[in-house]
Protein backbone atom coordinates (compact mmCIF):
# COMPACT_ATOMS: atom_id res chain seq x y z
CA UNK A 1 0.00 0.00 0.00
CA UNK A 2 2.86 2.73 0.79
CA UNK A 3 4.21 1.66 -2.36
CA UNK A 4 1.47 2.06 -4.19
CA UNK A 5 0.78 5.74 -2.54
CA UNK A 6 4.16 6.67 -2.96
CA UNK A 7 3.03 6.52 -6.76
CA UNK A 8 0.61 8.87 -6.48
CA UNK A 9 -2.10 5.58 -7.58
CA UNK A 10 -0.19 4.94 -10.72
CA UNK A 11 2.28 1.95 -9.64
CA UNK A 12 1.07 -1.08 -11.13
CA UNK A 13 2.01 -4.95 -10.13
CA UNK A 14 5.20 -5.19 -11.99
CA UNK A 15 6.37 -1.32 -10.90
CA UNK A 16 5.94 -2.47 -7.31
CA UNK A 17 7.75 -5.86 -7.66
CA UNK A 18 10.54 -4.06 -9.02
CA UNK A 19 11.41 -1.58 -5.71
CA UNK A 20 14.06 -3.05 -3.50
CA UNK A 21 11.19 -4.64 -1.07
CA UNK A 22 14.54 -6.61 0.79
CA UNK A 23 12.89 -9.98 -0.79
CA UNK A 24 11.79 -12.20 -3.52
CA UNK A 25 8.29 -11.88 -4.83
CA UNK A 26 7.06 -12.23 -8.26
CA UNK A 27 4.49 -9.42 -9.93
CA UNK A 28 2.12 -12.02 -10.20
CA UNK A 29 2.41 -12.37 -6.50
CA UNK A 30 2.05 -8.77 -6.09
CA UNK A 31 -1.11 -8.18 -8.54
CA UNK A 32 -2.69 -10.95 -6.25
CA UNK A 33 -1.63 -9.30 -2.84
CA UNK A 34 -2.69 -5.90 -4.54
CA UNK A 35 -6.17 -7.87 -5.70
CA UNK A 36 -7.20 -8.45 -1.67
CA UNK A 37 -5.74 -4.96 -0.26
CA UNK A 38 -8.51 -3.26 -3.52
CA UNK A 39 -5.79 -1.80 -4.66
CA UNK A 40 -5.52 -0.64 -8.66
CA UNK A 41 -3.29 1.07 -10.87
CA UNK A 42 -4.06 4.02 -12.66
CA UNK A 43 -3.17 3.26 -16.39
CA UNK A 44 -2.50 6.05 -18.51
CA UNK A 45 -5.26 7.08 -21.24
CA UNK A 46 -4.54 6.27 -24.54
CA UNK A 47 -3.87 9.71 -26.54
CA UNK A 48 -6.45 9.69 -29.31
CA UNK A 49 -4.84 9.81 -32.68
CA UNK A 50 -7.06 11.09 -35.63
CA UNK A 51 -6.17 10.06 -39.27
CA UNK A 52 -6.94 12.73 -41.50
CA UNK A 53 -9.73 11.03 -43.14
CA UNK A 54 -11.66 11.38 -39.37
CA UNK A 55 -10.59 15.31 -39.27
CA UNK A 56 -12.84 16.27 -42.11
CA UNK A 57 -12.94 16.80 -46.32
CA UNK A 58 -9.53 16.50 -47.13
CA UNK A 59 -7.45 15.81 -50.60
CA UNK A 60 -4.55 13.96 -51.23
CA UNK A 61 -2.87 14.48 -54.64
CA UNK A 62 -0.89 12.28 -56.99
CA UNK A 63 3.30 13.20 -57.17
CA UNK A 64 2.73 15.02 -60.57
CA UNK A 65 6.05 16.75 -60.11
CA UNK A 66 7.74 13.45 -59.90
CA UNK A 67 11.07 15.43 -58.90
CA UNK A 68 10.85 16.84 -62.31
CA UNK A 69 12.14 20.14 -61.38
CA UNK A 70 12.87 21.63 -65.15
CA UNK A 71 10.53 23.95 -66.40
CA UNK A 72 10.56 25.28 -70.24
CA UNK A 73 8.07 28.40 -69.64
CA UNK A 74 7.21 30.55 -66.83
CA UNK A 75 4.25 29.52 -64.71
CA UNK A 76 4.53 26.32 -65.82
CA UNK A 77 5.33 24.24 -62.74
CA UNK A 78 5.49 25.95 -59.01
CA UNK A 79 6.66 24.83 -55.60
CA UNK A 80 5.13 25.63 -52.52
CA UNK A 81 5.77 24.86 -48.51
CA UNK A 82 5.67 26.71 -44.63
CA UNK A 83 8.59 27.26 -42.53
CA UNK A 84 8.94 28.34 -39.28
CA UNK A 85 10.31 31.40 -38.33
CA UNK A 86 11.73 31.87 -34.92
CA UNK A 87 10.74 36.13 -33.89
CA UNK A 88 10.24 38.06 -30.58
CA UNK A 89 6.30 36.97 -30.31
CA UNK A 90 7.07 33.32 -30.65
CA UNK A 91 6.91 31.40 -34.16
CA UNK A 92 5.73 32.43 -37.10
CA UNK A 93 5.11 31.02 -40.49
CA UNK A 94 6.36 31.98 -43.92
CA UNK A 95 4.45 30.55 -47.00
CA UNK A 96 5.72 30.71 -49.99
CA UNK A 97 5.55 29.82 -54.04
CA UNK A 98 8.51 29.55 -56.19
CA UNK A 99 8.51 29.02 -60.15
CA UNK A 100 10.94 26.58 -61.28
CA UNK A 101 11.71 28.42 -64.40
CA UNK A 102 13.49 30.77 -62.91
CA UNK A 103 13.56 30.36 -59.47
CA UNK A 104 11.41 33.64 -59.40
CA UNK A 105 9.64 33.98 -55.97
CA UNK A 106 6.25 34.65 -56.86
CA UNK A 107 4.18 35.17 -54.04
CA UNK A 108 4.93 35.17 -50.39
CA UNK A 109 2.71 35.52 -46.87
CA UNK A 110 3.94 35.81 -43.39
CA UNK A 111 1.62 35.35 -40.84
CA UNK A 112 2.17 34.32 -37.02
CA UNK A 113 -0.79 31.72 -37.72
CA UNK A 114 0.28 27.98 -39.27
CA UNK A 115 -3.11 28.38 -41.03
CA UNK A 116 -5.53 27.18 -44.28
CA UNK A 117 -5.95 30.71 -44.94
CA UNK A 118 -2.29 30.93 -44.95
CA UNK A 119 -1.50 29.17 -47.75
CA UNK A 120 -4.87 29.98 -49.47
CA UNK A 121 -3.62 33.92 -49.64
CA UNK A 122 -0.09 32.62 -50.61
CA UNK A 123 -2.15 31.00 -53.67
CA UNK A 124 -4.54 34.28 -54.36
CA UNK A 125 -1.84 37.14 -54.25
CA UNK A 126 0.37 34.69 -56.96
CA UNK A 127 -2.84 34.45 -59.50
CA UNK A 128 -3.43 38.18 -59.29
CA UNK A 129 0.50 38.94 -60.02
CA UNK A 130 0.62 35.69 -62.56
CA UNK A 131 -1.02 34.48 -65.60
CA UNK A 132 -1.67 31.34 -64.60
CA UNK A 133 -2.61 29.75 -67.78
CA UNK A 134 -4.47 25.90 -67.93
CA UNK A 135 -1.91 22.98 -67.01
CA UNK A 136 -0.09 24.64 -64.35
CA UNK A 137 1.10 22.22 -61.41
CA UNK A 138 1.55 23.52 -57.96
CA UNK A 139 3.57 21.39 -55.93
CA UNK A 140 3.68 20.76 -52.26
CA UNK A 141 3.94 18.67 -48.94
CA UNK A 142 1.24 16.68 -47.53
CA UNK A 143 0.34 19.13 -45.01
CA UNK A 144 -3.24 19.90 -43.62
CA UNK A 145 -3.38 23.30 -45.12
CA UNK A 146 -2.74 21.72 -48.46
CA UNK A 147 -5.37 18.75 -47.97
CA UNK A 148 -8.04 21.34 -46.93
CA UNK A 149 -11.13 21.72 -48.90
CA UNK A 150 -10.36 25.32 -49.49
CA UNK A 151 -7.15 24.76 -51.21
CA UNK A 152 -9.12 22.04 -53.32
CA UNK A 153 -11.21 24.92 -54.29
CA UNK A 154 -8.71 27.46 -54.96
CA UNK A 155 -6.81 24.96 -57.00
CA UNK A 156 -9.86 23.99 -59.04
CA UNK A 157 -11.29 27.64 -59.68
CA UNK A 158 -7.60 28.30 -61.09
CA UNK A 159 -7.36 25.30 -63.30
CA UNK A 160 -4.22 24.36 -61.16
CA UNK A 161 -3.19 20.46 -61.30
CA UNK A 162 -2.26 20.08 -57.42
CA UNK A 163 0.83 17.65 -56.75
CA UNK A 164 2.08 16.55 -53.50
CA UNK A 165 5.41 14.76 -52.28
CA UNK A 166 5.56 11.85 -50.57
CA UNK A 167 4.98 11.59 -47.10
CA UNK A 168 8.22 12.56 -45.14
CA UNK A 169 9.92 12.89 -48.42
CA UNK A 170 11.13 16.57 -48.11
CA UNK A 171 13.69 15.56 -51.53
CA UNK A 172 10.29 15.75 -53.55
CA UNK A 173 10.10 19.40 -52.98
CA UNK A 174 14.11 20.33 -52.91
CA UNK A 175 13.67 23.63 -54.59
CA UNK A 176 11.68 25.30 -52.18
CA UNK A 177 13.71 23.37 -49.22
CA UNK A 178 16.66 25.24 -50.69
CA UNK A 179 15.33 29.00 -51.21
CA UNK A 180 14.43 28.23 -47.42
CA UNK A 181 17.83 27.54 -46.42
CA UNK A 182 19.17 30.86 -48.56
CA UNK A 183 16.69 32.91 -46.69
CA UNK A 184 17.51 31.95 -43.38
CA UNK A 185 21.70 31.23 -43.55
CA UNK A 186 22.08 33.89 -46.10
CA UNK A 187 20.44 36.42 -44.30
CA UNK A 188 18.01 35.95 -41.44
CA UNK A 189 20.65 34.12 -39.14
CA UNK A 190 22.67 37.87 -38.66
CA UNK A 191 19.85 39.18 -36.96
CA UNK A 192 19.03 38.00 -33.58
CA UNK A 193 15.89 38.82 -31.63
CA UNK A 194 13.89 40.64 -34.19
CA UNK A 195 9.85 41.40 -33.71
CA UNK A 196 7.34 40.08 -35.83
CA UNK A 197 7.31 43.19 -37.51
CA UNK A 198 11.04 43.46 -38.21
CA UNK A 199 11.58 39.72 -39.56
CA UNK A 200 8.49 40.44 -42.01
CA UNK A 201 10.90 43.40 -43.18
CA UNK A 202 13.95 41.53 -43.71
CA UNK A 203 12.05 38.31 -45.23
CA UNK A 204 10.55 41.02 -47.82
CA UNK A 205 14.00 43.31 -48.59
CA UNK A 206 15.50 39.20 -49.04
CA UNK A 207 12.99 38.21 -51.25
CA UNK A 208 13.30 41.59 -53.60
CA UNK A 209 17.25 40.70 -53.63
CA UNK A 210 16.61 37.28 -54.11
CA UNK A 211 14.43 37.99 -57.41
CA UNK A 212 16.05 41.04 -58.55
CA UNK A 213 19.90 41.14 -57.52
CA UNK A 214 20.88 37.88 -56.72
CA UNK A 215 22.82 36.21 -59.57
CA UNK A 216 22.52 32.52 -60.23
CA UNK A 217 25.12 30.26 -60.78
CA UNK A 218 22.92 27.99 -63.39
CA UNK A 219 22.31 31.02 -65.57
CA UNK A 220 24.45 33.68 -64.51
CA UNK A 221 21.11 35.94 -64.47
CA UNK A 222 19.16 36.93 -62.01
CA UNK A 223 15.68 35.51 -61.38
CA UNK A 224 14.13 38.45 -63.24
CA UNK A 225 16.52 38.85 -66.13
CA UNK A 226 15.59 35.30 -66.98
CA UNK A 227 11.78 35.92 -66.66
CA UNK A 228 12.14 38.63 -68.73
CA UNK A 229 13.89 36.98 -71.35
CA UNK A 230 10.95 34.76 -72.02
CA UNK A 231 8.76 37.04 -72.83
Amino acid sequence: MRLHTKATGIGGSRSISSEKLGLQINHKAVLRLMGKLGIRSQARKPKMYKKLEEIGTYHRYPNVLNRDFVATKPNQKWVTDVTYIRTLQGWAYLSTIKDLYDGFIVAHVFDQTNSIALVTQTLKRAQQKEKVTDGLVLHSDQGTQYTSQAYHVLVGEYNITPSMSRRGNCWDNAPMENFFGHLKEEYLRQFKQTTFKDTEQLIDEYIYFYNYERIQLKTRQTPYETRCLSI
